[in-house]
C-alpha cells in the first residue's frame, strides 16, 4: 500500500511540484484509471524531469486515460521534451484538448482523479488545495468538464505533412 498523499493546502513553487510528482507517481502505484491535467501552459510543471516520465510510463496500460487540457501547448513543446516524446509513445491514452478561447489567467491549474485531486488556486503565487475531499473533486470535476466540453482536440502526437 502506498503512502498516503497529502491533504490540505499548499504553499510555493516546489511544494505544488511535490505534489504533481507524487500524484503521478501514485497514480502508477494504484493504477488509477483516469486523470485529467489541466493548465493553462504547464510551463511550470515539472513534466521535463525523468521521474515525472517514468511515473507516466509505469501508468500507461490499456484501460487508462488521461486527458491534457490547456489554453496554449507551445511551452509543452518547448520546456518538457522528455513529455514530448512519452506522448507520442502514448498518444492512443490520451485526448490533449486546447481552450484557444479562455483566458490564461482563469484556467484551472489542476490534477484531478476519482479519489485525489490537487488545485492550485493562485498560479501566479502557487497557492492551493489537494486531498481526498470528495465534494472539492466533484466541484473540480465538474468546473474541468466545462472546460472540456468547450474544447477542440489539440496538440497532437504527430506532425504529419505532404
Amino acid at each position: 500500500m502506498s503512502e498516503p498523499l497529502p491533504s490540505g493546502q499548499f504553499l510555493g513553487r516546489e511544494a505544488f511540484a511535490q505534489r504533481v510528482r507524487d500524484a503521478l507517481a501514485q497514480a502508477a502505484a494504484e493504477g488509477w484509471r483516469e486523470l485529467i491535467l489541466s493548465d493553462a501552459t504547464f510551463e511550470d510543471w515539472p513534466l521535463h524531469e525523468r521521474a515525472v516520465v517514468e511515473s507516466l510510463h509505469a501508468w500507461a496500460k490499456a484501460g487508462r486515460h488521461l486527458t491534457l487540457l490547456a489554453t496554449r501547448y507551445d511551452e509543452v513543446m518547448r520546456r518538457h521534451a522528455r513529455f514530448v516524446v512519452w506522448r507520442r509513445t502514448w498518444g492512443h491514452l490520451l485526448d490533449c484538448r486546447l481552450c484557444r478561447t479562455a483566458a490564461a489567467a482563469d484556467f484551472p491549474s489542476a490534477i484531478w482523479s476519482p479519489t485525489w485531486f490537487v488545485q492550485r488556486l493562485d498560479p501566479l503565487h502557487n497557492t492551493g488545495l489537494s486531498g481526498d475531499d470528495r465534494e472539492r473533486r466533484i466541484a473540480l470535476r465538474e468546473l474541468l468538464n466545462e472546460r472540456i466540453r468547450n474544447s477542440s482536440p489539440g496538440f497532437p502526437a504527430s506532425t504529419l505533412g505532404l
